[in-house]
């Protein structure tokens, strides 16, 4: 019986994205990498149907965090003056990249839990002089799927570039690519694309590539140096391979199993079974129904159960959950329903929900 992930990344892996991480061992100066490397890069670009002509994916070794702080540090000029829309953890660490290279910003403060208020953030935009809006798709701290389709639109009505991190949304959520504000967006292998963790990219505009910082902040994270080589068939240090080969399965399956509207609509079924199997036992949904993405829901914890109790409970039944983080980790707990995820594994899923709390009514 396999253990099954049920935290926001890294996710559990099919049988061929597993046996794909291994298949070969491949140099990452000979063609045949090169080959996978295009091939990638064509991928990602085509998983929301982008033109390929306008758009390009950069391949970066490490976590989504490193492809948010490459997409900072690299797309915004020096003379940037930079607004950071936080309502959870994620949009509080942006606001601590910009602050670490020195990249001027102003925070724009919500509460963990609440909604974006776009009234107020107009507000700020209008008697602020900002050339760039930086923001969480999806707050995987609360599971809230922020609208970036109206921030968006926000952003042109200000003349402001929008910076995305879609790290827990891209391969799964609508990502807003229609919309000229939109610059780029940071992701990762290892969440709705269902890969290995160590690879991320960033899917940018080539002109705001063109149009990035000189002279770099960062040697590493500089990514028009990373597209510069990408698209001569070279690379400037060494890729993780391993994580390619794996990516590479990861992107044909979701292909094959309808792309990035049938694996949202794959995800919001599987939630909707585990949200409907905890309200029978009295378990609220921290958010408002529409308010979370597809990718993660949050749970308050039940009174007479803490978070050790369900998650080990469950972890001895194979399967593993999410506390809530800093201030909210005594009132909550997270489940995700990202990865490869069978029917039967849900049924199992829901037997060990069963099995758990009914044990926790019983003490």
């Amino acid at each position: 019986m396999r253990s099954i992930l049920l935290n926001p990344g890294p996710v559990s892996l099919s049988d061929k994205v597993r046996k794909a991480t291994v298949s070969t061992d491949l140099c990452h100066r000979e063609p045949d990498f090169f080959t996978l490397q295009d091939r990638l890069r064509s991928k990602l670009v085509d998983v929301y149907h982008c033109d390929p002509l306008v758009w390009t994916a950069v391949l970066l070794g490490g976590s989504g965090t490193m492809a948010v702080e490459a997409m900072l540090s690299s797309l915004l000029p020096h003379d940037a003056c930079l607004l950071v829309l936080e309502n959870g953890v994620y949009g509080e660490r942006i606001s601590r990249i910009a602050a670490i290279h020195g990249i001027e910003y102003q925070a724009a403060p919500h509460q963990w839990m609440d909604a974006i208020d776009f009234d107020r953030l107009s507000r700020q935009m209008e008697n602020g002089t900002f050339s760039h809006l930086a923001a969480v798709h999806h707050e995987t701290t609360t599971g809230r799927l922020n609208d970036v389709s109206r921030l968006a639109a926000l952003c042109e009505e200000h003349g402001v570039g929008l910076l995305l991190d879609s790290v827990s949304s891209f391969g799964a959520e609508a990502v807003p690519f229609d919309f000229p504000a939109l610059l780029a967006c940071a992701a990762t292998a290892n969440k709705c694309l269902h890969g290995i963790p160590g690879l991320s990219f960033v899917v940018s505009r080539r002109s705001a590539i063109e149009k990035a910082v000189e002279p770099p902040r960062s040697l590493y994270l500089h990514l028009p140096l990373w597209a510069d080589q990408q698209d001569r068939g070279s690379t400037p240090f060494t890729p993780p391979v391993n994580g390619l080969l794996a990516l590479n399965q990861a992107l044909t399956e979701l292909q094959e199993q309808g792309g990035w509207s049938a694996r949202h609509a794959r995800y919001h079924h599987l939630a909707d079974r585990v949200e409907r199997a905890l309200a029978r036992y009295g378990v609220e949904a921290m958010l408002e129904p529409g308010e979370s993405s597809c990718v993660l829901r949050s749970y308050r914890l039940p009174q007479d159960s803490g978070y050790a109790e369900i998650h080990d409970g469950l972890k001895q039944r194979g399967f593993v959950i999410y506390a809530g983080q800093g201030k909210l980790a005594s009132e909550m707990f997270r489940i995700s329903t990202m990865g490869d995820i069978t029917d039967y594994d849900m049924e199992r899923l829901l037997a060990a929900l069963t099995a758990v709390f009914d044990e926790s009514a019983a003490l």
